[in-house]
């Protein structure tokens, strides 16, 4: 069968076999310029941010980068100079103590979220958030030093093993503060060109001239007058499991430093629910992860008062005449680092205290904990003691919850969206939607 076509004086006949090839050629030329279309829009990398297009700059506004140097040398030394082989932060040359502030915790690290259940949850740690300083600094450092006389080798303690790793955590410090915080530290050099050698806290007029000479516990002592974190320090022995060898934990979530010294990893968190599948991956991490990879994550518990050494609620219960808008929501920002010389794991922890009756204009936020508490793994809410104050605290965050939906603060279709979690617990497309509508509406 054929077909003739004719275009004035031309004539052009066409066999059936004609009009395969003739399609297979035209599929062949979209399918060429459908990519070359594709090759030409910008991939996703390189779309301008939102504050891009407002601003119409189309400069990258990027952080800075964690890595420090070319990559690893000779003996597995990382191309850095420096304490922890890491890029300087960003110096804070107006921070006003009076009024200074961490990151809002109850939405940065997802730290509270549905489905509730055991996880890592970390991510990479940006240096500017190494140590945050607030206007309780010197509460924090008053309280240290109190608890620290009185308890003594409880809280604070180091193996031979662990020594010079508290000299080199000190000695990171030195350089990291007064180039973070120019207002509270200044830094003591017996070289310009080279790393500080001592540094001043202008806020308690402190000074440790040579931080080099201080090893142990008296480093940690020195650590312990200069910042608000406690450090958990651990190492990776011949048998290839990670021990905690030493550290300062004067302010302590659930065990005390003396309980727990010299532990292997799977011992130090024998009682936390469900860690036992956690183990293998939590133990590659601490030991593969490098100099220049921190990273963070944090933890939450309800408790009863500030008394951040050992809360009431761990050692006792709940006072009766207690109105719940007075218990406090403590969630600790935990930052991991690798030392670089001495290969010490350092644990950092920064409790911060929320009063419960504080978080009423914080959308989502009384919504979501009363989730948790009446639907997460029991024996994961066990373990923080959620028994003691349950009965009593999520009718007022149902309260709180009914009082955000009237002022408009939250949407009843998005509380709604919520409630239709428990339906559909495994639901993880859903849960990241609700964070997300959350970190929206800070």
């Amino acid at each position: 069968m054929a077909h003739t076509l004719e275009f004035g004086s031309v004539s052009i006949t066409f066999q059936w076999h004609n009009y395969v090839a003739l399609a297979i050629l035209s599929a062949v030329v979209i399918l060429s310029l459908s990519r070359i279309w594709r090759a030409r829009l910008p991939h996703n990398g390189d779309v301008p941010t939102r504050s891009d297009d407002l601003s119409g700059s189309s400069e990258k506004k990027a952080p800075k980068p964690l890595r420090y140097g070319s990559g690893k040398l000779e003996g597995g030394a990382w191309d850095a100079k420096g304490p922890g082989y890491l890029p300087d932060p960003d110096p804070l040359s107006n921070l006003d103590l009076s009024t200074a502030s961490v990151r809002d915790y109850v939405y940065v690290n997802k730290v509270l979220r549905y489905p509730y259940f055991q996880t890592m949850a970390h991510q990479p740690m940006h240096i500017n958030d190494w140590i945050e300083i607030d206007r309780e600094y010197k509460w924090y450092l008053d309280e240290k030093a109190r608890v620290i006389r009185e308890q003594g080798k409880v809280v604070i303690d180091s193996l031979p093993e662990n020594d010079a790793a508290c000299t080199e955590l000190l000695e990171t410090l030195a350089d990291y503060l007064p180039k973070r915080f120019p207002t509270m530290f200044d830094a003591i050099y017996d070289n310009p060109s080279e790393p500080a050698i001592g540094i001043v806290n202008k806020v308690t007029g402190e000074s440790f001239p040579d931080v080099r000479t201080l090893s142990g516990v008296d480093a940690l002592l020195a650590v312990s007058r200069l910042v608000q974190d406690d450090f958990l320090m651990g190492r990776e022995r011949p048998d290839g499991k990670i021990y905690l060898v030493g550290g300062l934990i004067v302010f302590p979530g659930s065990y005390l430093l003396s309980e727990k010294i010299g532990q292997p990893l799977h011992e130090l968190h024998g009682s936390v629910p469900h860690f036992n599948k956690m183990l293998m991956s939590v133990e590659r991490t601490m030991a593969r992860f490098a100099p220049d990879r921190p990273f963070e994550r944090a933890s939450w518990m309800i408790v009863d008062d500030r008394e951040l050494f050992w809360h009431n609620i761990i050692s006792g219960t709940m006072p009766a005449d207690m109105h719940p808008k007075d218990l406090f929501l403590r969630i600790d920002h935990q930052t991991f680092r690798k030392l670089p010389k001495t290969r010490g794991i350092m644990f950092g922890v920064h409790p911060v205290l929320k009063r419960i009756g504080d978080l009423a204009d914080s959308p989502l936020v009384p919504a979501l904990l009363a989730k948790i508490h009446t639907e997460a793994d029991r024996e994961l809410m066990g373990y923080k003691k959620s028994e003691k104050y349950t009965g009593v605290l999520v009718p007022y965050l149902q309260k709180l919850t009914e009082q955000q939906i009237a002022k408009g603060l939250v949407s009843r279709k998005v509380y709604l969206m919520l409630v239709l979690l428990s339906k559909r617990p495994d639901d993880v497309e859903e849960a990241a939607m609700f964070r997300e509508q959350a970190n929206m509406t800070t």
